[in-house]
């Protein structure tokens, strides 16, 4: 019976995974293009000469769903990987 364990670990892990990276990489991809956009810009001559703050939007709702799902699944790997190693 402690494969069971071993079978949802993997499970949690694989979900966490697959809600968590187009999460994470779409938002990664978002701050690269913005920042090459301002290097651009600033490249041109274009860039704004008054000090700004910061134009990061951060994660989307979504993107900030999938992440919480995907530490969600995350720590449950690792509760089932708890109980594996118990149970064995």
């Amino acid at each position: 019976m402690a494969w069971i364990w071993l079978v949802a670990t993997v499970a949690a892990a694989v979900g966490a995974y697959v809600a968590g990276w187009p999460a994470w990489s779409g938002y990664r991809s978002r701050e690269s293009r913005d920042l090459n956009t301002e290097r651009y810009l600033a490249w041109r001559g274009r860039a704004d000469r008054r000090p700004v703050s910061s134009t990061r939007e951060g994660m989307t709702v979504a993107e900030r769903r999938r992440m919480w799902i995907a530490a969600g699944l995350g720590t449950a790997a690792v509760f089932c990987l708890v109980g594996f190693m118990t149970v064995t």
